[in-house]
């Protein structure tokens, strides 16, 4: 009966080797991502406050459309008010006595003073729709203005990433089958590092006795461990995976 093959477990030289080599691709779809710079949080930025502009611009305009209704009802109000001053001065001259004859006086003064009243927040209302007409302008100019920063940013942003999508796409493609080459545990302690770090260096080569992440020096025997590759070994100050130097492998 023939034996079953077993798959034959990656040295730790190979595993150092795939995980230098996954780091390679990881840094170059870094590079591409960087050459988009700011880009893409300026695009976002610029959406962003377009959205903020919009909404001003929209809650203006209401705020100015119920204004102009307050003036129309007001101004109807007190065409009312002239009306009912005709009809109380015309039945004063039918009246029967005193009495009736200032009662029919009260209503008005009554109407005469909702006429002042109507006609100063008509006034207020006025200044108010003059005062948000500025804004709403100066809303509407910084809109167009900004729609144009917009489309100019978005521009730019599409031509990088047509340039780039599709380099892009093949190594991040590459990545992910060099990252399940790995162990689980390894790849996990490389996503992890890849995260922390700022330059998103997990693996590192020693250069010039220091290691390439963090520049601190590496004692002479641990350098010699290094480049033996007979177990993974991170720096003592960053964390960074550290694998022999061009030079120590030659």
């Amino acid at each position: 009966m023939a034996k079953t093959a077993t798959k034959k477990e990656a040295t730790v030289a190979e595993k150092l080797d795939r995980l230098y080599d996954l780091q390679l691709i990881d840094s170059e779809i870094d590079r591409i991502k960087t050459v988009r710079g700011e880009l893409p949080l300026e695009v976002q930025d610029l959406e962003d406050e377009l959205a903020g502009l919009d909404t001003r611009v929209v809650k203006m305009q209401e705020e100015i459309k119920t204004l102009e209704t307050e003036v129309s009802d007001r101004k109807n109000a007190n065409k009312d008010s002239d009306t009912a001053i005709a009809k109380y001065k015309e039945q004063q001259n039918n009246v029967r006595n005193n009495r009736e004859f200032e009662s029919l006086d009260k209503e008005i003064e009554f109407q005469e003073l909702e006429i002042k009243l109507n006609e100063k927040r008509t006034k207020e209302s006025k200044f108010r729709i003059s005062s948000k007409k500025e804004i709403l302008d100066t809303a509407k100019e910084r809109c167009d203005f900004r729609s144009v920063d917009l489309k100019t940013k978005t521009a730019e942003l599409d031509e990088i990433i047509a340039e780039t999508q599709i380099q892009e796409q093949k190594l991040t493609k590459k990545s992910v089958s060099a990252l399940k080459k790995l162990d689980s545990r390894l790849g996990g302690a490389y996503t992890r590092l890849r995260e922390s770090a700022k330059n998103g260096l997990a693996v590192v080569k020693v250069d010039r006795d220091s290691c390439g992440g963090c520049f601190n020096k590496i004692p002479p025997q641990r350098q010699l461990d290094i480049q033996a590759k007979k177990k993974v070994i991170v720096c003592e100050h960053c964390g960074r995976v550290l694998v022999p130097s061009d030079e120590a492998t030659e």
